[in-house]
């Protein structure tokens, strides 16, 4: 690890730090650090922390699987919604509420666990869609989530459009985004298969560093390309299923974190996939306070905010980007 690199990992880390004590303390009321860590606080602390906890690892998964798709597909627009995962999970989510799964049958999980699945089964349909024997092309794969993504989102409209008053804002409040966690077992299930899915990333991120420069030239340095595909596939699908299913829809933080990120670090992906946890977690948390301090006392979905502050940033990004050297 170089001296420069090691200094960035250390900042990013210090800011996640920051970021994390500050979240705790604003909070919808703000509340000192101070007292915050008194006895009589602890019920109030345990709430805190479980959001932000539950925001630093869909933080860190959407940009981690955004920089795992961009350099896979080769493709600089690729985040984790491109291949059809969020409309699956959004249309599971929906269905959910609109039928009144949370209430009559597995309680506050059934909704997490009906888009997981939904998504799941998209991300299914998506793969064998753009299978042609053998091989999933990449330019295959990203048409194949786009039809299937545009498909989705016009049953999820038509069901929103088409309900009653009952349930339509709490799949409006799902479909934008939220990072309220009220179940343990939520929290700790996104925890573990964010941080499983970075610690295999990061261990297959030479791979991906040969296959971003070409599968012809991965395959005469003896890579299993499809093999490796696959697996980044699976790894990258399941992060952000999990991710989806409890927390909705929050856009733009896997396209753009990885952009920033590799502008410092570089494309090594080695360095690229753990800078960009560390960014992804940051930025996710500092969004989530404003969208509980803009709007006081009123909350803002997180997806909002993730939108409002990410479409320019990429608009600048793709202007600056036409700018020759």
């Amino acid at each position: 690890m170089s001296v420069d690199y090691a200094k960035t990992l250390s900042l990013f880390a210090l800011a996640l730090i920051a970021a994390v004590f500050l979240s705790l303390a604003l909070g919808s009321v703000p509340v000192p650090l101070t007292s915050l860590f008194k006895p009589e606080m602890r019920g109030l602390l345990a709430l805190r922390a479980g959001r932000v906890l539950l925001t630093v690892s869909a933080g860190a998964s959407l940009a981690v699987v955004g920089a795992i798709l961009q350099g896979l597909l080769k493709n600089p627009l690729a985040d984790p919604y491109v291949l059809g995962i969020s409309s699956g999970s959004g249309l599971g989510a929906v269905i959910a509420i609109m039928l009144g799964f949370n209430i009559s049958v597995l309680g506050d999980i059934s909704i997490p666990l009906s888009a997981f699945i939904f998504g799941l089964c998209s991300i299914v349909f998506v793969y064998f869609l753009s299978k042609k024997g053998s091989r999933v092309g990449a330019e295959d794969l990203l048409l194949s989530g786009v039809i299937v993504t545009s498909m989705l989102s016009g049953v999820i409209m038509y069901i929103v459009s088409a309900t009653e008053r009952e349930g339509l804002h709490s799949a409006l409040w799902w479909l934008l985004g939220n990072t309220q966690v009220y179940d343990l077992r939520l929290l700790s299930v996104v925890s573990a298969v964010s941080l499983s899915g970075m610690i295999v990333s990061i261990m297959m991120a030479r791979h991906l560093n040969i296959m971003s420069i070409g599968e012809e030239e991965a395959i005469t340095m003896g890579l299993d390309v499809e093999k490796i595909k696959a697996l980044f596939f699976i790894v990258s699908s399941i992060m952000t299923a999990v991710v989806v299913s409890v927390c909705g829809m929050i856009g733009f933080v896997g396209l753009i974190v990885p952009h920033i990120v590799r502008k410092i670090t570089g494309p090594d992906h080695r360095k690229l996939i753990p800078a960009s946890a560390l960014c992804g977690s940051v930025y996710l948390v500092l969004c989530d306070i404003a969208a509980r301090r803009l709007a006081y006392p009123m909350e803002l979905p997180i997806g909002i905010i993730t939108a409002i502050c990410g479409g320019p940033f990429f608009i600048l990004l793709l202007k600056r980007s036409k700018v020759p050297d």
